[in-house]
């Protein structure tokens, strides 16, 4: 069922926390969200203060999970040239930034530049991931193929069989990318893999996109050859932090991965293949109390085949 998750519970046996009990298989929608003022988390939400429409009719939120559930988290580093002044810093910050995970949590690390590798396959041995990171982030090199390496980041996590656990990728990256690929069909990947990306865009005080020589010749093209993970972010609800400093920066990000929210509800009937779209608000009462939040969701999904 790729991202959807598929449960069958004929024995009667209840999901945790909300004693909800289904009798026969039922396909469920999965949503990965936080909730901030713009910038800082916002926490202490309950299942009722959210609610959840799916091409525009409300849901009935079946399951909510507030940090309980495991975290299946794709470390993926940007190795490439103009990285090299900044991993110093992040390999020397693993071991804190690692410390924001808990019991039961996983990581894999990833690396890339213009192509992306596995050098730490999932594992909940955080001594492993921490050396991985401080053995396999040093020499940076090359191009940046964003796009291309958050689409394999998300085709890993197709090869893994699917569970309740949730999922995201968080890459770090200076987001200056030359082309690799197209948004919607890396946004579609990530949909499918039921995984929320996380971005932490490093770049130091004063710091400039790289010129290119067709830049100078024409500027009037050069966005046509830049290439972000922001539209991707945005699409999966994840987070965008423009950070300064890679080790407090990078430990911030995966704390703030923790802490979001986990909500469910039974799939709507849809034609195979259909793009649905999904908003998630606060509900009333949890709005009036936070007039200036906001709810960082997915925003939608496509129906199964």
């Amino acid at each position: 069922m790729s991202w959807l998750l598929r449960v069958a519970l004929f024995s009667g046996v209840a999901l945790a926390q909300e004693n909800t009990v289904f009798k026969t298989a039922v396909s469920l929608v999965h949503v990965d969200a936080e909730v901030t003022d713009g910038s800082r988390l916002l926490n202490g939400f309950h299942k009722e203060d959210f609610q959840i429409s799916d091409n525009g009719s409300p849901q009935t939120i079946l399951y909510f999970s507030a940090e309980e559930t495991p975290l299946d988290l794709i470390l993926l580093f940007d190795i490439s040239g103009s990285m090299q002044p900044k991993l110093d810093k992040l390999a020397a910050s693993a071991h804190a930034a690692l410390g924001q995970l808990r019991r039961g949590d996983r990581v894999a690390v990833m690396v890339f530049n213009r192509k992306s590798r596995i050098v730490e396959p999932f594992t909940d041995d955080m001594q492993a991931a921490e050396r991985a990171i401080n053995e396999k982030i040093k020499v940076a090199r090359g191009g940046t193929h964003i796009l291309r390496a958050v689409s394999d980041a998300a085709d890993y996590f197709l090869k893994e069989q699917r569970s309740e656990r949730r999922r995201a990728v968080l890459i770090v990256t200076d987001n200056h990318g030359q082309p690799s690929g197209h948004q919607n069909a890396v946004v579609r990947n990530l949909w499918e893999a039921d995984a929320v990306l996380s971005g932490l865009e490093l770049r130091f005080a004063g710091e400039s996109l790289p010129l290119k020589s067709s830049w100078v010749l024409s500027p009037q093209t050069a966005w046509m050859q830049m290439e972000s993970m922001t539209g991707v972010v945005e699409k999966t609800g994840g987070d965008l932090v423009k950070g300064h400093d890679p080790g407090s920066d990078f430990e911030e990000m995966i704390r703030r991965l923790r802490l979001r929210y986990m909500l469910v509800y039974a799939l709507p009937q849809g034609k195979p293949g259909e793009e649905r779209k999904i908003k998630v608000e606060l509900s009333g009462d949890a709005r009036t109390k936070n007039p200036q939040a906001r709810v960082r969701a997915r925003d939608g999904y496509y129906v199964p085949k």
